[in-house]
């Protein structure tokens, strides 16, 4: 399907850190306006986490032992939806954490993660939890990139990601880029009713 505005060829490859950020009319369930953090890109494909997608399940309900978080989970993403995975901002180091940007990690040591939550020492709003997530084998992001089927914007922030309400991000993002993004943010989502 061919988009509604003009292709920019120039969109960059998206990085550890960066947003992938839907187009308005991405015809997609999984991923209609959808913010994506991207935690790793390479020549082998692309692992992200769609930012912007709450489920109603908390972590008690997926794991066997008790966990003292009671945030909902995110859906990451359509890939293998019996997995978790975990972005947080958390002072403490956590072994195998890998970093996405200043003060954004992605993943680490779950036995530590559980331990301190368990203890108090993590608040709720510094860490969110993901079933599955979002995945694109060699090349087929750069398609899309290309059919320009999503944006990139360099370097997302802790602050976004933790304090800024989900069922706004996308819209947020689209119109702190400004320009023609900033009227991408104001689209309907049915074109049929603007």
């Amino acid at each position: 399907m061919q988009s509604m505005f003009e292709y920019d060829k120039n969109i960059p490859d998206p990085e550890r850190g960066d947003f992938l950020i839907s187009e308005p009319f991405l015809n997609d369930p999984n991923f209609e306006r959808t913010v994506i953090l991207v935690c790793e890109n390479s020549e082998e494909g692309t692992f992200g986490l769609v930012l912007n997608k709450v489920s109603d399940l908390t972590l008690s309900d997926v794991m066997d032992e008790e966990i003292n978080f009671n945030g909902y989970l995110n859906i990451g993403g359509p890939v293998e939806q019996n997995t978790l995975h975990f972005v947080h901002r958390l002072k403490e180091e956590i072994p195998g954490a890998i970093s996405l940007n200043d003060n954004l990690m992605w993943s680490g040591d779950f036995e530590q993660i559980k331990f301190l939550l368990n203890s108090g020492m993590i608040k709720e709003d510094d860490i969110q939890f993901f079933l599955g997530y979002s995945g694109w084998g060699a090349g087929q992001l750069r398609e899309e990139l290309d059919k320009q089927s999503w944006f990139v914007r360099k370097a997302a922030t802790a602050k976004e990601i933790f304090d800024m309400e989900s069922d706004i991000l996308w819209k947020s993002i689209l119109k702190q880029m400004g320009g023609k993004y900033k009227v991408f943010s104001n689209y309907p989502v049915d074109p049929r009713l603007n």
